[in-house]
């Protein structure tokens, strides 16, 4: 369940020192990242107030909830806290704001494209400072080649120069022997001697060879042996003599026309590409319907609506979960020892799924060593927190109107502190993971039982966390933990031992039987009434968070001249009796079940009570 948050090294320290500390998928958010006990995910908001009051101020906000006792004075109450209020944005892409229609769509090509590319089966490309320090190398060599081809060059230029000046000279003594052989063999060529001393033009090498053509013809007419020696002469002028521009230019034509031709060969031969790769996260396919918008708004929101770091955040959790290997993860058995540690049960006042992190579990020294011994210890807890992650999360809802997201209650009562090393190492870890692969999952972080030096640390982180973050964030002290429970999760959802009325295995009544809260003032008595009109069995229970009050109940007919009758006598209840008194009653007459509370102490105390009535049976 991992929320959105800044990473800086500060607040990675600190969060490592925090045993409460654990990401949800965020959220939380993202942070929604999610808190996980040992590596609980949620990162506190820093209070105002000095460590020992308790208090947690956020700026612009509802009341939140949060008091903390003062490490001494046990008397004296901390007010209820003001706290940013944070409320989830809606999924469903009709009702999203312009500027976030338009990031989901552009988030959504880039995807497709990368599925089309099969990018995100692809290896990650090398880490950027490489890829910078090569070219600067490349540079340097290509520059010290270029000066040496230069220097070469230069070197080479002088002799061709020569060259070149000293082949006219041969050609001009070549065609003058030529030329007196001509004359002492044949006095008709005088026209050849008149070609033969005007020199040859120099811009079209190409006449000149036709020219010396004709003489050979003529030549070979008057005398064979003449022939011979001017051919031999025409074959070392022509090798000299470049082609003429037509032909090259032809040859050039025919050279491209034959490149064509192989080129366009293959592409008759080519095979259609691949269809595009599929990637599921979580269970839900990219791209394939509305659910998988839920999923992307997740990680935009998580990085502020930025497209392009949407979408490398969601190319590096696919790859990760690859390479963790999520999918075999949650076929494997990694035992049960934790199961009190972190646990789910129930849901909120608006249906979130309510997951548990019980920190004070570690004061168990060999579960501790168990859990955080040495480094495969630590990474067994690692994937055993991922594992039960990773399943609460396929219990989700993603259509645009479900609940995805989870409310994360942090106890930390009796946590073993910031001073165990192996556990801020488990912490930092999971923190690290969640954070970067779960966003958007937390919609409530709530820390209860919050010692005094916890509220100390998360001031310190409080500066490294995003308003969105700390708007998560709610803190109480011992004493005010069950009501700050009550104002997100209704009592009959909230386990036994955190004050609320769920308890394990069968019972008179379940999450469905609502309960009725009423605070009682402190020196006051409070009486309940249950009526009855019909012959019934009459069934209740109730209990008054803390106790240390006076209970009884009697029944008292509605005929005047009826006998009240006492169901439960009048006895002093202490917070180590009984967490829930369910107690009943049968009647075959109308009238009433009154039950009294008397709270003699100078705190008010919160009761909480349900009733129902069943078919009369001997």
């Amino acid at each position: 369940m991992a929320e959105e948050t800044q990473k800086p090294e500060a607040a990675a320290a600190a969060a490592a020192a925090a045993p409460a500390e654990e990401v949800v998928v965020e959220k939380p958010e993202v942070t929604e990242k999610e808190p996980t006990p040992p590596a609980a995910q949620p990162e506190p908001e820093a209070p105002e107030k000095p460590a020992t009051a308790a208090v947690v101020e956020e700026k612009e906000t509802e009341v939140e909830a949060v008091e903390v006792d003062k490490p001494k004075v046990e008397e004296k109450e901390s007010k209820i806290t003001q706290s940013v209020s944070f409320k989830e944005e809606t999924n469903i892409v009709a009702e999203l704001p312009e500027p976030q229609k338009k990031a989901l769509e552009e988030l959504k090509h880039l995807i497709q494209e990368a599925l089309n590319k099969h990018e995100f089966t692809a290896p990650p490309p090398p880490p950027p400072a490489k890829e910078e320090e090569k070219p600067v190398a490349v540079e340097k060599k290509e520059e010290e080649e270029k000066k040496e081809e230069k220097k070469e060059e230069k070197e080479e230029e002088k002799p061709v120069a020569a060259e070149t000046s000293e082949a006219p000279k041969i050609e001009t003594e070549e065609k003058a022997q030529v030329s007196e052989k001509v004359e002492t063999e044949a006095p008709a060529p005088v026209e050849v001697k008149e070609e033969e001393k005007t020199p040859p033009p120099t811009e079209a090498p190409a006449a000149e060879t036709v020219v010396e053509t004709k003489v050979v013809e003529k030549v070979t007419a008057v005398d064979d042996d003449g022939a011979k020696t001017v051919e031999a002469i025409e074959e070392s002028v022509v090798a000299v003599v470049t082609p003429p521009a037509e032909k090259q230019e032809e040859k050039e034509a025919s050279s491209s026309k034959e490149a064509e031709a192989g080129v366009e060969e293959p592409k008759e031969a080519e095979v259609p590409p691949p269809p595009p790769e599929e990637v599921s996260i979580w269970g839900i396919p990219l791209l394939v319907d509305e659910r998988s918008d839920v999923i992307l708004l997740k990680f935009l929101r998580a990085r502020d609506f930025k497209v392009k770091d949407a979408f490398t955040m969601i190319k590096n959790t696919v790859r990760w979960r690859k390479e963790f290997g999520i999918e075999r993860l949650l076929d494997e058995d990694l035992g049960n020892e934790l199961d009190k540690v972190v646990f789910m049960h129930g849901h909120d006042k608006e249906g979130h799924p309510v997951c548990y992190n019980v920190y004070g579990e570690f004061q168990n020294k060999e579960l501790y060593q168990n859990t955080f011994a040495d480094e495969e210890k630590r990474s067994k807890f690692l994937r055993w927190r991922i594992q039960f992650l990773e399943k609460s999360i396929r219990k989700l809802d993603f259509s645009p109107s479900g609940i995805s997201t989870i409310v994360q209650v942090n106890d930390l009562k009796n946590s073993p502190g910031p001073t165990k090393k192996e556990l801020r190492q488990a912490t930092n870890q999971a923190l690290n993971l969640l954070q970067d692969n779960y966003p958007e999952f937390v919609a409530k972080q709530v820390f209860i039982n919050v010692p005094w030096w916890y509220l100390a640390f998360n001031r310190m982180i409080s500066p490294f966390l995003t308003q969105r973050t700390k708007s998560k964030f709610v803190f109480a002290g011992l004493s005010k933990s069950a009501e700050t429970l009550f104002k997100y999760i209704a009592p009959e959802q909230v386990p036994v031992q955190y004050g609320g009325l769920s308890r394990e295995g069968e019972q008179e009544f379940t999450v469905a039987d609502a309960a009725t809260e009423v605070t009682i003032k402190p020196s006051t008595k409070h009486t309940v009434e249950l009526p009855i009109t019909e012959k019934c069995h009459l069934v209740w229970e109730l209990r008054v968070v803390g106790w240390d009050v006076n209970y009884g109940a009697e029944f008292v007919p509605s005929a005047e001249d009826g006998y009240t009758v006492i169901v439960s006598k009048t006895r002093k209840v202490t917070p180590a009796d009984e967490a829930v008194i369910c107690d009943s009653f049968k009647t075959g007459e109308p009238g009433k079940v009154v039950l009294t509370i008397d709270n003699q102490t100078s705190k008010k105390k919160k009761l909480l009570y349900r009733s129902k009535t069943k078919p009369y049976s001997d």
